[in-house]
């Protein structure tokens, strides 16, 4: 299946690592991560990335894990949660943020620093090019899920129970303060006017 994930990794004020959408990696990979600093936050971003959740709470058994709340029964299936979106405090370089209109399915990882601020999506914002084969075929015109920054149509079947709230909180997004990029769990990093394409994605509901 062609469809690229995406891990990403910040690093709080107080100098820890949250992993979001953890993908198991080689021995040396996994080091380089633990130079940066030590992790204790894992980041199941909904109840669908589970894949290697498993693995990365063997390896550091002390992180919190922290997921949406709307994904907790099915996310407890796999490794203990420690927390929801809802029950962690921000600081000033990481916050984790409920998705309004989600039915608390889904969120975002705000991370701010020097560079601007940055939004960690995973299933609610794609930004995914059109690929070939079968499998293509499904994620173009079954899932809509190709094709540029969207919401794919399966988004807005399991996930998205009140429109005008999802899009709302887009919109509020998008307004942030000195926005660089916008980072999806599939495929490619958005940092051409991050602002006026999470705006467009918005509308587009």
């Amino acid at each position: 299946m062609p469809l690229k994930r995406v891990m990403s990794i910040a690093k709080k004020d107080d100098g820890t690592v949250v992993i979001h959408n953890a993908i198991a990696l080689d021995d040396a990979a996994m080091a380089a991560i633990e130079a940066w600093g030590p992790v204790r936050t894992l980041i199941v971003p909904n109840a669908f990335h589970r894949l290697d959740a498993g693995v990365f709470h063997a390896r550091y058994p002390d992180a919190a894990v922290v997921c949406p709340p709307g994904a907790r029964a099915k996310v407890t299936e796999v490794v203990p949660v420690t927390a929801t979106y809802r029950d962690v405090p921000a600081d000033g370089a990481v916050e984790m943020v409920t998705l309004e209109g989600t039915k608390g399915r889904e969120g975002v990882m705000i991370v701010r620093d020097a560079g601007g601020t940055s939004l960690v999506f995973n299933d609610a914002v794609f930004n995914m090019p059109h690929v070939g084969g079968f499998s293509g075929f499904v994620f173009k015109h079954v899932t809509a899920s190709t094709g540029g920054p969207r919401v794919s149509r399966l988004m807005k079947l399991l996930a998205i129970s009140d429109k005008a709230a999802f899009r709302a909180h887009l919109e509020r997004l998008a307004a942030l303060p000195d926005l660089r990029r916008i980072v999806v769990s599939h495929h490619e990093t958005l940092t051409d006017d991050p602002a006026g394409t999470l705006a467009r994605v918005a509308a587009g509901l």
